[in-house]
């Protein structure tokens, strides 16, 4: 009787285990998407200044492993010296102060099917009637499978 436990009990564990999928991870996306603005066209670098009413063609690169999917980009204030912890570069900052008319731009966009790499180019128009001072750019870029990526600029909007 006790050969005959032994022997279900062996078999019963050969038996969950050989059943237990052997995925195989070669398909499985384990990375997360890169975002640069370390080359010439690369725009904001950190600490440049940008004049109210002036245009500017914000670019960073965005590469995936397998495939991407979408990006944003978002510019709010740094009046209150707040920090990301991706952030890119530190700038002399102005006192904190209160925002009075904020300039706030967030918004996503898609990425063609199938790119591994892409330029995110978004031109913008800094608004005249804004408040100058500490701004964050920052840019976010997520891939088919979810994996996102994150880095933050600091820059100055000024008169």
């Amino acid at each position: 009787m006790k050969v005959k436990l032994k022997y279900l009990f062996f078999l019963s564990l050969f038996v969950i285990i050989t059943s237990c999928s052997s995925d195989d991870n070669s398909d499985k996306d384990e990375e997360k998407p890169t975002i640069s603005i370390n080359y010439t066209q690369g725009f904001p670098q950190p600490c440049v200044q940008l004049v109210k009413g002036e245009t500017y063609s914000f670019r960073a690169q965005v590469t995936d492993n397998k495939a991407l999917a979408s990006y944003s980009l978002d510019l709010h204030n740094n009046f209150d010296h707040h920090t990301h912890d991706d952030q890119e570069g530190i700038c002399d900052l102005e006192p904190v102060k209160q925002a009075v008319n904020p300039f706030i731009y967030m918004e996503n966009f898609t990425v063609p099917e199938n790119s591994i790499s892409y330029e995110i180019a978004v031109n913008l128009t800094i608004p005249d009637d804004i408040d100058t001072g500490d701004y964050h750019c920052a840019y976010s870029v997520t891939d088919q499978t979810g994996w996102q990526s994150r880095t933050s600029i600091d820059i100055k909007i000024i008169d």
